[in-house]
Protein backbone atom coordinates (compact mmCIF):
# COMPACT_ATOMS: atom_id res chain seq x y z
CA UNK A 1 0.00 0.00 0.00
CA UNK A 2 1.28 2.95 -1.18
CA UNK A 3 0.76 6.21 1.66
CA UNK A 4 1.27 9.96 0.94
CA UNK A 5 1.80 12.80 3.88
CA UNK A 6 2.48 16.05 3.59
CA UNK A 7 -0.30 18.11 2.41
CA UNK A 8 -2.02 20.90 4.10
CA UNK A 9 -3.37 24.83 3.87
CA UNK A 10 -0.29 26.68 2.55
CA UNK A 11 -0.74 30.29 1.25
CA UNK A 12 -0.49 31.57 -2.47
CA UNK A 13 3.03 31.61 -3.50
CA UNK A 14 3.86 28.97 -0.11
CA UNK A 15 5.37 25.37 -0.84
CA UNK A 16 4.47 22.19 0.48
CA UNK A 17 6.82 18.88 0.27
CA UNK A 18 4.95 16.06 -0.54
CA UNK A 19 6.19 12.27 0.05
CA UNK A 20 4.72 8.89 -1.14
CA UNK A 21 5.58 5.51 0.73
CA UNK A 22 5.26 2.39 0.96
CA UNK A 23 6.28 0.43 3.77
CA UNK A 24 6.28 -3.76 2.31
CA UNK A 25 7.80 -3.31 -1.06
CA UNK A 26 10.80 -0.84 -2.38
CA UNK A 27 9.43 1.42 -4.96
CA UNK A 28 12.51 1.95 -6.92
CA UNK A 29 11.35 -0.70 -9.14
CA UNK A 30 7.99 1.06 -9.95
CA UNK A 31 7.12 4.14 -12.19
CA UNK A 32 6.04 6.09 -9.48
CA UNK A 33 3.60 8.98 -10.74
CA UNK A 34 1.21 12.05 -8.50
CA UNK A 35 -2.14 13.20 -9.81
CA UNK A 36 -4.71 15.27 -8.59
CA UNK A 37 -8.25 15.77 -8.62
CA UNK A 38 -10.26 19.06 -7.11
CA UNK A 39 -13.80 18.92 -6.95
CA UNK A 40 -15.85 18.39 -9.36
CA UNK A 41 -13.13 18.25 -11.71
CA UNK A 42 -11.10 14.87 -13.88
CA UNK A 43 -8.11 13.18 -12.18
CA UNK A 44 -5.03 15.44 -13.47
CA UNK A 45 -1.29 13.80 -13.91
CA UNK A 46 0.90 15.91 -11.93
CA UNK A 47 4.21 14.64 -12.06
CA UNK A 48 5.93 11.01 -12.53
CA UNK A 49 9.46 9.79 -12.42
CA UNK A 50 10.58 6.32 -14.39
CA UNK A 51 12.08 3.34 -12.44
CA UNK A 52 15.17 3.83 -11.44
CA UNK A 53 16.59 0.64 -13.62
CA UNK A 54 15.46 2.73 -16.23
CA UNK A 55 16.70 6.34 -16.92
CA UNK A 56 14.74 7.90 -14.14
CA UNK A 57 13.22 10.48 -16.73
CA UNK A 58 10.78 12.89 -15.13
CA UNK A 59 7.21 13.99 -16.76
CA UNK A 60 5.62 17.49 -15.53
CA UNK A 61 2.46 18.27 -16.54
CA UNK A 62 2.84 22.24 -18.23
CA UNK A 63 0.07 23.68 -14.84
CA UNK A 64 3.28 22.55 -12.95
CA UNK A 65 5.96 22.85 -14.61
CA UNK A 66 8.92 25.13 -13.04
CA UNK A 67 7.32 25.07 -9.99
CA UNK A 68 7.17 21.49 -9.14
CA UNK A 69 10.07 18.91 -8.76
CA UNK A 70 9.87 15.14 -8.06
CA UNK A 71 12.75 13.36 -6.67
CA UNK A 72 13.06 9.44 -5.24
CA UNK A 73 15.34 8.49 -1.84
CA UNK A 74 15.84 5.26 -2.69
CA UNK A 75 17.13 4.80 1.00
CA UNK A 76 14.21 6.14 2.39
CA UNK A 77 11.83 4.51 0.02
CA UNK A 78 10.17 7.50 -0.65
CA UNK A 79 9.19 9.52 -3.85
CA UNK A 80 8.93 13.52 -3.27
CA UNK A 81 6.89 16.23 -4.46
CA UNK A 82 8.56 19.01 -3.91
CA UNK A 83 5.96 22.14 -4.79
CA UNK A 84 6.77 25.65 -4.70
CA UNK A 85 4.74 29.08 -5.62
CA UNK A 86 1.49 27.40 -4.92
CA UNK A 87 -1.50 28.73 -6.39
CA UNK A 88 -4.80 28.67 -5.65
CA UNK A 89 -5.40 26.30 -8.45
CA UNK A 90 -3.01 23.88 -7.41
CA UNK A 91 -5.96 22.92 -4.36
CA UNK A 92 -6.88 19.30 -4.84
CA UNK A 93 -6.41 16.23 -3.28
CA UNK A 94 -3.05 14.54 -4.24
CA UNK A 95 -2.55 10.94 -5.13
CA UNK A 96 0.65 8.69 -5.89
CA UNK A 97 0.39 5.51 -7.77
CA UNK A 98 2.78 3.27 -8.71
CA UNK A 99 3.27 1.21 -12.12
CA UNK A 100 5.52 -1.98 -12.77
CA UNK A 101 6.46 -1.51 -16.09
CA UNK A 102 10.15 -2.35 -18.48
CA UNK A 103 12.97 -0.69 -18.24
CA UNK A 104 12.03 1.61 -21.29
CA UNK A 105 8.56 2.80 -20.12
CA UNK A 106 8.48 6.70 -20.60
CA UNK A 107 6.52 7.34 -17.23
CA UNK A 108 4.93 10.77 -19.32
CA UNK A 109 2.96 8.04 -21.30
CA UNK A 110 0.90 6.68 -18.49
CA UNK A 111 -2.58 7.99 -17.50
CA UNK A 112 -3.51 8.50 -14.11
CA UNK A 113 -5.57 5.49 -14.44
CA UNK A 114 -2.83 3.00 -15.64
CA UNK A 115 -1.13 3.00 -12.40
CA UNK A 116 -1.65 -0.32 -10.77
CA UNK A 117 -1.08 0.76 -6.56
CA UNK A 118 -2.51 4.01 -5.75
CA UNK A 119 -2.42 5.82 -2.36
CA UNK A 120 -5.61 7.36 -0.52
CA UNK A 121 -4.67 10.60 -1.01
CA UNK A 122 -3.69 13.99 0.79
CA UNK A 123 -5.48 17.13 0.67
CA UNK A 124 -3.35 20.50 -0.68
CA UNK A 125 -5.45 23.94 -0.09
CA UNK A 126 -3.92 26.75 -1.44
CA UNK A 127 -5.82 29.94 0.08
CA UNK A 128 -5.26 33.36 1.58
Amino acid sequence: QLVESGGGLVQPGGSLRLSCTASKWTLDWYIIGWSRQAPGKEREGVSCISASASDGSTFYADSVKGRFTITRDNAKNTVYLQMNNLKPEDTATYYCAAALRGPNQYCGALDPYDYEYKGQGTQVTVSS
